[in-house]
């Protein structure tokens, strides 16, 4: 047999044992946490049709999507990302629906990164889905939900960015910003290269005093009073809008009692094109990347024909794991299943004996005596 056989691609990996009980566990208490909110599962397919997350859409580039055809010639892609799925089900089966949806899914993601970036190309995911409501209610919702379920995970120290890309919309509008310097200078202001923004703008020739209030949004970060300055800086409705519900979210947060773990920057944006308002990443110490990402997308529903605003977030549980891992939090002991050894003789009591103690719930090994580690 060849050894490459027993080995698993790049980017993937098997879990077993001992990690992988304490994943499913993780999993129960985080899901658990979100159904106290009155969401409801929902479960979409592995691989869709690729338009669900074609560059219209504004997910996932091409390019890092794992594609393949059918037997009909239809291009399919493994999800790269479950929000466009969601909303594609809910455009589906609650396209008169007027009250709000809310939804929560587990699932495995699979995107097609290079071998360089480290990354695993197949992770598993734990999001909810709020669809149908405006309201910076429903943001509030979301982030605390998102608090509930780390801390129900185990973790303890962690903090949740909160960010509106709205702002930077309108500040862009405002300066006169075409939409290739757009989603150039959105790279550059998301990456934090702030020698990359600087360069572009000069290099499009962006009067002042626009060009530095572009560059300062790199800068605006911290606790609400770091924002002070963003709605000074700026005169069109849009950013001004934007600060105005940050303003009260925060109020909201307050009242949920979870302040502590939210943090603002409004220099945040995400590679997802279809973000329309709030975003948010929740980070914790050993992980370099976002454990949570969310947001805000009315218009997403549309691309699938219906006009809904809509708002949620995905939970990266293989990262919740390894920061899990690192800070060294404790798992409750696993129960160990009882050994009942058995011989020719006694099979018949042994196994009365076992199924009775199922029956109640206990987990049992039924092992010939030869192989029982301690003979009962």
């Amino acid at each position: 047999m060849s050894q490459r056989l027993l080995h698993t691609p790049e980017g993937v990996r098997d879990i077993y044992g001992k990690e992988y009980a304490q994943k499913l566990h993780v999993e129960r208490q985080m899901k658990t946490s979100i159904h106290l909110y009155g969401y409801e599962d929902i479960q979409t397919p592995a691989f869709e049709f690729f338009d669900v997350f074609s560059r219209e859409i504004g997910t996932t580039p091409s390019k890092e999507l794992y594609k393949f055809f059918d037997k009909e010639g239809n291009t399919l892609v493994l999800r790269p990302d479950f929000t466009p799925s969601i909303a594609r089900c809910c455009a589906k089966y609650f396209c008169e629906e007027t009250r709000p949806l809310r939804f929560c899914y587990m699932g495995n993601t699979f995107v097609n990164t290079s071998n360089l970036q480290g990354k695993l190309k197949e992770v598993t995911q734990l999001g909810a889905e709020l669809i149908g409501d405006s309201s910076v209610e429903a943001d509030a919702e979301m982030i605390c939900m998102v608090v509930q379920a780390l801390l129900s995970a185990g973790l303890e120290r962690f903090q949740v960015t909160i960010g509106d890309v709205e702002y930077f919309k309108g500040l862009c509008e405002e300066a006169g910003l075409d939409e290739e310097t757009e989603l150039e200078l959105h790279s550059f202001i998301s990456g934090k290269n702030y020698f990359g923004a600087q360069e572009l703008l000069a290099d499009r020739k962006v009067a002042e005093p626009y060009q530095s209030r572009l560059l300062k949004v790199a800068d605006m970060f911290g606790d609400m009073g770091s924002l002070s300055g963003a709605e000074s800086m700026v005169e069109n409705a849009r950013s001004l809008g934007a600060i105005g519900r940050l303003e009260k979210l925060y109020s909201l947060l307050q009242l949920y009692g979870v302040e502590e773990y939210v943090s603002f920057d409004l220099g945040m944006l995400s590679k997802y094109r279809y973000y329309t308002g709030m975003i948010f990443k929740a980070y914790t110490y050993g992980v370099g990347e976002a454990v949570v990402k969310g947001g805000r997308y009315d218009r997403l529903l549309l691309q699938f024909g219906k006009e809904a605003p809509a708002v949620g977030f995905v939970i990266v549980i293989d990262s919740i794991m390894e920061a899990l891992s690192r800070q060294k939090v404790q798992f409750p002991p696993a129960q160990s299943a009882i050994e009942l050894a058995y011989g020719a003789e006694d099979f018949a009591e042994k196994l009365a004996q076992a199924q009775k103690l199922r029956s109640q719930g206990t987990a049992v090994l039924l092992l010939p005596k030869h192989s029982c580690r301690a003979a009962t």
